[in-house]
């Protein structure tokens, strides 16, 4: 991925990275000695290969948060500051934010959706780990996987944007075609609901309606256990980021649909899988300013 457009530092530091090592994927911020950020991604499976390119890019400090940072910290070279995974997302995500020239506010809910998902209360400078789902980016593939034979992550989100869920899901309006309920006929009944009976009676069932529903069976999920958080704690606004949600707008507009339908406030962070990572750089620089 390509330069960022975050701003640039008064005084150009020397490179330096934030790694935000994942189940799935190595997020990386790489402040370079322009004092631009670069975001890059690297695969966890061949871990050896992307370690080797993380010391390729020769930094003089890494800050290091996710799954996978006390095992860098053992064979990275340079100073180490390894950084609380959701203090990271809690830095990385205000930055996002206020580059996307976004209204401040200090109180909402933060959500990585990546092979899990997690969700986070930030209050001011407080970052607390409140919930979450085991649904996500595992989920997706393992399900497309098992179903469609596709493990490739953007064929899948290319194939659900073209697909209808509706065809798969059973909705309310499948079980009162006349009404008689005080739901809206459109909501989803049973998600996959459709999905044995149509496979018993040999109908014909489009693969991008199935990956469709595979986003949906996510989307709804998260939304619902989003919309109990922020009714929880009282907040309206829910922001979001996260690897699943690179490329695939189809699961970012289902849950923006769900949550904008319930009255919450979502925001999709610009580059927000990388919101871990930067905010693990941000903080592993100030803690060496605070040391100079």
């Amino acid at each position: 991925m390509g330069p960022a457009t975050l701003k640039r530092a008064t005084n150009p530091p020397n490179v330096a990275i934030g790694v935000d090592w994942g189940a799935t994927l190595a997020k990386l911020a790489v402040r370079t000695p322009e004092g631009e950020v670069e975001f890059r991604l690297l695969p966890t499976e061949d871990a050896d290969t992307s370690r080797a390119a993380l010391v390729a890019i020769g930094a003089t400090r890494v800050g290091l948060t996710g799954g996978g940072a006390s095992m860098l910290a053992r064979v990275l070279p340079g100073e180490l500051v390894q950084v609380n995974e959701f203090a990271a997302w809690g830095a990385g995500a205000a930055a996002l934010l206020a580059e996307r020239d976004d209204v401040h506010v200090p109180r909402y809910l933060l959500v990585s959706v990546g092979t899990g998902t997690s969700i986070l209360l930030v209050d001011g400078a407080s970052v607390t780990r409140i919930g979450g789902t085991a649904l996500g980016g595992g989920t997706l593939l393992g399900l497309a996987a098992g179903l469609l034979h596709i493990s490739d992550f953007d064929e899948i989100a290319a194939l659900a944007q073209r697909g209808s869920r509706q065809s798969v899901d059973l909705l309310v309006s499948d079980i009162y075609p006349a009404g008689g309920i005080p739901l809206a006929g459109d909501l989803t009944a049973a998600n996959f609901g459709k999905y044995a009976r149509r496979l018993r009676d040999g109908e014909a069932i489009e693969r991008a309606d199935v990956a469709h529903a595979i986003m949906g069976l996510i989307a709804e999920n998260i939304s619902l256990v989003c919309t109990a958080q922020s009714a929880a704690t009282q907040v309206q606004r829910i922001a979001f980021g996260g690897s699943t949600l690179r490329r695939n707008p189809a699961l970012a507009e289902m849950l923006g649909n769900f949550l904008r339908g319930h009255g919450r406030d979502p925001v999709f962070l610009p580059n927000g899988e990388f919101a871990g990572a930067l905010g693990a750089l941000r903080i592993a620089s100030e803690s060496r300013a605070a040391l100079s």
